[in-house]
């Protein structure tokens, strides 16, 4: 192994870019209905490479952990605080209940069979897969004023806790919400994953990525004027309702300007644009539709808009529909409107406010027609705003400084709590003004996948060797204490979602129950069984919640025990 020892020496990112390769190919092994994931996998992959021994500079660990936890935050942002409302109260009240208990357990435990600092932290992040955990403990460690081995040394068994007790963790969290609650409410969670989603069906409908609905709301079609002879173009679109657009049309082979007081004459091609419902309509007093024509193919667009007119905030979409002219919405279709990154049910009733985004649908010169009377028009790109990230990285880290004594304890966010705070509010806030700050959704995907595992693998490739010393000495009863820390608090935490919020529906409560141990292997699973996306909502709100009570964690564990 000295050839291989010597490598790492001179290269330490070799072994850090292979525990990531082998790691998460290992994670992608499934054994029975488990998965050990990437991040676990390369955890493990990691302290076995660090028996040939490697050093990796503690920096690397310090900007990983950053990147990801602000990531994090960035994309929880606009869900998290537009979860902190009465629609929501349940999930709010179930998520911060999972994350006490777990704290309480995990101190109780921690006092009653003697652990430290590092591995309680370690079976908390383990226990509850909730990886953010290292971090913020690690920061927590750092801050005590202890000597630099003794940091090493729990900083180490954090990492030794988290890799004991993570497998359990995810497959426990399987077992409570798969098994457990759906015989708790004596009903599965495809049959109320059916009843909801039947009592949605008037709501709004999110299409997932590569989804496409069979029948568009909006269509373009030809027809050969027939029984439209001699009416005007403005007579024929707004005799119409909705309305409908005559976009192009084509006359004795020649494609001519049309206007609102343009005759139609038989025989001619007519491009006709508008919701599917309206176009069939009016079909029959249009003429013969054919199936192609050259010449008269259209490219059209849908373009968001960030709501900032005075002339449309507070008004529903009734009332802008009737005071706005015609000529204005001519050729301009809305499609969809969200509110801090939630579709609203677009009904004449909803009511549109300051920083809404909409989304339009139109040929390019009716969408730049009305774009500045509505607001900016979101520019679609994928380029990172390396400024705005920057400075939100920099206040974060510059919060993660404070410190507050507690007697003689010191509460600190550390870096890690305070990226996350940092995320939240620079997320949120971008959400608001979408015109800067962008991170596209794949650049903040990296930036947790790469930051978390090449985090945890510097974790792993730092403290391996002591880690497998440890394991031999007390893996047994770690792994045990890891079970009661991953099972009790979602036991608990389900009877009182049951019996006090009263939860009536499977699908709903498995989500929300999920998502409050920030538990994506069970949440897959529930999916599954659920075939639907009923149990995505209440994931989405507790999971957001969940990331940051749960992170949490690590210095109030550390400051307690």
């Amino acid at each position: 192994m000295d050839w291989l020892h010597d490598i790492f020496k001179h290269s330490p990112e070799i072994a850090l870019f292979l525990s990531l390769a082998v790691g998460y190919r290992i994670g992608q092994i499934h054994f029975g209905k488990f998965q050990l994931g990437g991040v676990a996998g390369s955890l493990l992959v990691a302290v076995v490479v660090s028996q040939v021994g490697v050093t990796v500079d503690p920096g690397v660990k310090a900007v990983l952990f950053a990147l990801f936890i602000y990531a994090v935050g960035y994309e929880s942002g606009p869900s998290f605080f537009s979860s902190l409302g009465k629609q929501s109260i349940r999930e709010i009240i179930l998520a911060a209940l999972l994350a006490i208990i777990s704290l309480v357990t995990v101190v109780v435990l921690a006092k009653m069979f003697s652990l430290d600092k590092g591995l309680a932290a370690g079976v908390a992040a383990g226990g509850l897969t909730q990886s953010a955990i290292i971090g913020t403990a690690g920061d927590a460690i750092a801050k005590l004023g202890l000597g630099a081995d003794e940091v090493k040394r729990l900083q180490g068994n954090v990492a030794i806790g988290y890799a004991v007790t993570y497998v359990f963790g995810s497959f426990g969290a399987i077992i409570v919400c798969v098994n457990i609650l759906p015989k708790l409410m004596g009903r599965s969670i495809r049959e109320d994953a059916i009843a909801a989603e039947a009592s949605m069906q008037a709501g709004v409908q999110v299409l997932g990525p590569g989804q496409l609905a069979a029948a568009p709301q909006l269509v373009g079609r030809l027809y050969r004027v027939g029984a439209a002879a001699g009416r005007a173009v403005a007579d024929i679109e707004q005799a119409s309702m909705p309305p409908i657009t005559l976009e192009k049309l084509k006359r004795d082979g020649n494609v001519i300007d049309i206007t609102a007081d343009t005759q139609l004459q038989q025989g001619d091609i007519v491009l006709v644009v508008g919701r599917r419902t309206a176009v069939l309509e009016q079909a029959p007093k249009l003429g013969e539709e054919i199936h192609g024509e050259e010449g008269m193919d259209l490219v059209v667009q849908r373009r968001e808009l960030v709501v900032t007119s005075q002339q449309l905030i507070g008004k529903s979409i009734k009332e802008v529909a009737e005071e706005t002219s015609p000529v204005v919405r001519h050729g301009v279709y809305l499609v969809g409107i969200s509110r801090m990154g939630k579709p609203q049910p677009l009904v004449p009733e909803t009511r549109i406010e300051r920083g809404d985004t909409v989304l339009i649908y139109g040929a390019e010169r009716d969408i730049n027609r009305v774009a500045g009377r509505i607001g900016y028009m979101v520019v679609p790109s994928d380029k990172t705003d390396f400024v705005y990230m920057g400075a939100g990285l920099v206040v974060g880290l510059l919060v993660g400084l404070l410190v507050v004594k507690l007697g003689s304890i010191p509460l600190t966010l550390g870096s890690g709590g305070g990226a996350l705070l940092s995320g939240l509010l620079f997320g949120w806030y971008r959400a608001k003004k979408q015109s800067f700050g962008l991170i596209p959704n794949g650049a903040v995907q990296l930036l947790k996948d790469l930051g978390l595992a090449g985090f945890v693998v510097v974790v792993g490739l730092s403290s391996g060797l002591q880690a497998v010393d440890t394991i031999r000495a007390q893996g047994i009863s770690i792994f045990l204490i890891g079970v009661v820390v991953t099972m009790l608090p979602m036991i608990l935490t389900m009877l009182i979602g049951r019996y006090v919020l009263r939860y009536d529906n499977v699908a709903i409560f498995a989500g929300a129950l999920s998502g409050s141990r920030s538990a994506n292997p069970a949440f897959g699973e529930i999916l599954t069984k659920a075939e639907n996306s009923v149990p995505t909502v209440p994931f989405a709100i507790t999971y957001a919640l969940a990331n940051v009570f749960l992170t949490l964690l690590g210095p109030l564990i550390v400051a307690l025990v």
